[in-house]
């Protein structure tokens, strides 16, 4: 078989099967179903919020389920249900997360177990439930979107910066587990972009403790969801849009003494960039406008 067609014959596998997309009530998880069912694939949305996974359901087919990600027995029934279905599971995606601002002593144990929970032992729950299931067919796709604060220390976002930390060793350690294991059709990609304008930043912008978020290019969910999408087609290991700041706060974090010296820096271009984001979505808004 020639390349060409042996890309039309993934093309349309890949048209077959499920997708399961976690947090996909709103904001970027919304895109990313919606991007991914432009692309072919079958998608189950879910999310905590039953309500809002069925109304972003609705247009794409209008297939949703509730799920809290703390639920492993939870996202172990949502991996059956996919695999039950016509194609089987294709693709999980751990979009589901929370951001908690400000230093870290500022936050309470409830407040940062519950962080924890959510962002890392949540997508450990739909990595493990999805690969339940694709270990034994021998192909299938995990992709977790981590963001640029797994790369790098966020003043700032201390707390959300080591639960995604936590989220892309496990995904890169998981991956290598695989290969090990003989399983070479079996990935797990992380997709690591910059700030994202969703609701989790519309009301931080006057948050001093969110201004790493606002360091760089801020990213509208189209564009993020975009590229999940092409994550998906072709996985690699971990992504980081844009390329360039990947490679900026990877230096960063190789660099610690540096990175701390430069928090002024940083401190400054956060604000100016909340001021920029602010003057796009305009006063009006109150910061809520998409």
């Amino acid at each position: 078989m020639t390349p060409p067609a042996r890309e039309a014959a993934r093309e349309a596998a890949r048209a077959r099967e499920v997708a399961v997309v976690t947090g996909a009530g709103g904001g970027l998880g919304r895109a990313v179903a919606a991007a991914l069912h432009a692309d072919g694939w079958r998608v189950l949305l879910t999310d905590l919020d039953p309500d809002a996974a069925r109304a972003a359901a609705a247009p794409l087919g209008g297939w949703s389920r509730a799920l809290d990600v703390r639920d492993e027995t939870a996202c172990a029934e949502v991996a059956a249900a996919a695999a039950d279905s016509p194609g089987g599971l294709g693709l999980w995606v751990n979009n589901a997360g929370i951001l908690v601002t400000g230093a870290a002593w500022t936050h309470d144990a409830a407040t940062r177990r519950r962080v924890v929970e959510v962002n890392a032992l949540g997508a450990m729950n739909g990595t493990m439930a999805a690969l339940d299931v694709m270990r034994p067919r021998g192909r299938g796709h995990v992709l977790n979107v981590v963001s640029l604060a797994g790369l790098v220390a966020a003043p700032g976002e201390t707390v959300y910066a080591a639960s995604k930390h936590a989220l892309l060793a496990f995904s890169v350690g998981t991956l290598a587990d695989l290969r090990l294991a003989g399983l070479r059709d079996v990935h797990v990609s992380c997709l690591c972009p910059d700030g994202i304008w969703t609701p989790m930043l519309h009301d931080r912008l006057d948050d001093p403790g969110a201004l790493a978020s606002f360091t760089g290019a801020m990213l509208s969910p189209a564009r993020v969801a975009a590229r999940a999408a092409r994550l998906a087609r072709r996985p690699r290991p971990v992504v980081t849009l844009p390329r360039w700041r990947g490679v900026q706060v990877r230096l960063l974090d190789a660099f610690p003494r540096v990175a701390l010296g430069l928090l002024p820096v940083v401190r400054a271009a956060g604000r100016a960039g909340q001021r920029r984001q602010r003057r796009r979505v305009g006063p009006e808004s109150n910061g809520t406008r998409l």
